[in-house]
């Protein structure tokens, strides 16, 4: 069973919510300085990482999983969100130029299933970041966020996970090197601790980030999966919660 949507929104809306983001947002930035023009999918819960983006994108879309629940996101060009089945998205072969998936891999009935409908959706060329808990970090032991939920990977596990269904793993990053407590979520502590953590304890982060390629050459063969029928986003079957983004002061 995934994490529930409100549980995410408020996870987010808390101090230690908002310290993860920062902290994982800040090596997003550094493997995407911006999507200026660019189709975007967002799968998992996204919105906390992909709403700075919003201004430069050329459409973002966030997709949450059926059993996660979605929020009303807004984006420039109204609601941008809608529920949908992981293992049948509701978009064409190649739409997308960009995928980030946050909060989607670690719950996922059908891991190969997910991975494999996220190749399909991505084009030719274009790039996929995960972020996903590291086994090895302290946030994937706690259950203080939803980053203890389900199942955390290893380097080697997501780079398998990757390379089964086609994705070429191209560069890996860190995040969230401080203990998982609302005493540690401060920005002074927090930066300092992500220094130490990646030049001294690099594989103890509490989150793996990857970036990968989609590589028509290592195009898996998906047999009967490659004929299935691209269903509808359900927009409006299930409760919806309303959210307007958090204003900056």
């Amino acid at each position: 069973m995934r994490e529930n949507v409100l549980n995410l929104e408020k996870f987010y809306a808390s101090p230690l919510g908002q310290a993860a983001r920062d902290m994982a947002s800040r090596r997003l930035h550094s493997l995407w300085p911006d999507l200026a023009g660019r189709n975007v999918l967002g799968f998992g819960f996204c919105g906390p990482y992909l709403d700075s983006y919003q201004a430069g994108a050329n459409r973002i879309i966030l997709a949450m999983p059926g059993a996660q629940g979605a929020l009303a996101h807004r984006g420039k060009r109204g609601i941008i969100s809608c529920l949908v089945e992981e293992d049948g998205l509701p978009f064409a072969d190649s739409t997308f130029d960009t995928i980030l998936c946050v909060h989607g891999v670690e719950e996922a009935p059908n891991l190969n299933h997910l991975m494999s409908e996220l190749w399909r959706v991505c084009r030719p060329e274009g790039h996929i970041v995960i972020i996903a808990s590291n086994r090895a970090g302290l946030w994937a032991r706690s259950d203080r966020s939803p980053f203890g939920a389900g199942r955390p990977f290893t380097r080697s596990q997501m780079r398998a996970a990757m390379r089964a269904v086609g994705f070429h793993p191209t560069i890996w990053s860190g995040a969230l090197y401080a203990p998982p407590l609302k005493m540690f979520s401060k920005g002074g502590f927090l930066r300092v601790s992500e220094r130490f953590g990646e030049m001294v304890t690099p594989g103890l982060s509490g989150l793996i980030l990857v970036e990968a390629i989609k590589r028509l050459y290592v195009d898996p063969d998906r047999g009967e999966k490659a004929k299935s029928v691209v269903a509808r986003p359900r927009f409006g079957t299930s409760p919806i919660a309303n959210y307007s983004p958090p204003s900056h002061r």
